[in-house]
């Protein structure tokens, strides 16, 4: 029998590339495939150099990237010679943070899976080991304006031992991370700034409070501000990081499906949460849930599709009643009883279909079981069948 091979261990980064990708981190803007193409051709000392001191004659033009417009390599120098890394690093580590690369342990590996739209480097604060985390994670993202939902299923989430991912906005991001911080779980929020600059404001304490209990990531260094390509690019992260996406309410334009959609394409499951048709808060939702995406309602579905192999959601049917316990020709007599009024055993048989005798038979064990009463020459319901029988009936 063949052994398996274990797979081979990241080579540790030296000083000086964690040096280079806190460096790059300040020039490139999250995402961008052509530095991560040059990244991968040179490495990250190897792009930078070529960034600070390009060569004799292409000083005005891309140098040693071909094929890459001349203004984004103009952007990418002006903010090299800008950037001062070893500032950025000691910032971070002030906060009791730390800046994570390719190589470390702590680097979540699935992060690979984006390829050149891999972050060069994460900036991380809280006490957590990332990678550790992110390996039984699920992303929980949403509409700004969302129902209690979003903290209930965090919550849950959270009491069966997954971590919490979003995005720290407000909504179903934040009720995500309350949620899973008050059922005293774990949580992550990805950051579209800098890990020093919580973002919106009005969730200030709330990271930090997951700050000081769960971690706080962002591929930006110190001081970095949000824009709205950095939102969406960020949600690639959240995708990449997690096991599956769970989307909570969003509308056709939501930022929530960028989500899901990155989710998909890096081959993660995608869940919805279905709401009301009415609803433009749930019409983004259902084009998920109309294409690939699978439709869950609580955590025990999400678990039984992103969990490991055969932790099955309960099985779930309405009430057992006790007509359900009846033998069929019973509940068929059952059923022919007319909800109101006395009725003759021998309209009950026509009704029925049987014989006189088989449904007195019937109407008798109906008696001693509670479902039915004889009132002189005929037989009506008894007071506690009425409503659900004529429930059934379809009455009120």
């Amino acid at each position: 029998m063949n052994t398996p091979v274990p797979a081979p261990l990241p080579t540790p980064a030296s000083p000086d590339e964690r040096l280079a990708r806190a460096a790059l981190s300040r020039t490139v803007e999250p995402g961008d495939e052509h530095a991560g193409r040059w990244l991968r051709r040179y490495g990250a000392t190897g792009f930078l150099d070529r960034l600070l001191h390009p060569t004799r004659g292409d000083g005005t033009d891309t140098g040693p990237f071909p094929g890459t417009g001349h203004k984004r390599v103009a952007s990418w120098r002006l903010r090299a010679t800008a950037a001062d890394p070893a500032r950025d690093l000691t910032t971070v580590h002030e906060l009791g943070g730390r800046f994570l690369v390719p190589g470390d342990t702590e680097w979540p590996r699935q992060l690979d899976d984006l390829e050149d739209a891999r972050p060069l480097g994460l900036w991380v604060r809280g006490p957590a080991d990332l990678r550790t985390w992110a390996l039984r994670s699920v992303a929980l993202v949403g509409a700004r304006a969302c129902t209690p939902y979003g903290a209930h299923t965090a919550a849950d989430l959270a009491r069966h031992g997954w971590v919490v991912v979003s995005g720290a906005a407000y909504g179903i991001d934040g009720a995500a991370h309350r949620g899973a911080l008050a059922a005293g779980g774990a949580t992550v929020a990805v950051l579209a700034c800098g890990v020093d600059t919580p973002y919106p404001r009005g969730h200030d304490q709330l990271i930090r409070r997951i700050t000081e209990q769960g971690l706080v990531v962002g591929e930006l260094p110190p001081e970095s501000h949000p824009t709205p390509s950095r939102f969406i690019l960020r949600n690639r992260v959240i995708a990449a990081l997690t096991r599956g996406t769970v989307v909570v309410e969003a509308q056709h334009r939501s930022g929530s499906l960028a989500t899901a959609r990155a989710a998909a394409r890096l081959g993660r499951h995608t869940m919805g949460v279905p709401g009301p048709v009415t609803s433009a808060l749930s019409a983004g939702v259902h084009e998920l849930l109309r294409g690939d995406a699978t439709l869950v309602t609580d955590a025990d579905e999400v678990v039984e599709l992103i969990g490991d192999m055969g932790q099955l959601a309960p099985a779930r049917r309405g009430p057992v009643l006790p007509r359900d316990l009846l033998a069929p020709a019973t509940a068929h007599v059952l059923e022919a009883i007319p909800a109101r009024g006395p009725t003759p055993a021998t309209v009950i048989a026509q009704r029925a279909g049987t014989t006189p005798d088989d449904t007195l038979a019937k109407l008798y064990e109906l008696h001693s079981l509670g479902f039915a009463e004889r009132h002189g020459d005929g037989w009506r319901l008894t007071n506690a069948t009425t409503p659900a029988s004529n429930a059934r009936r379809g009455g009120t």
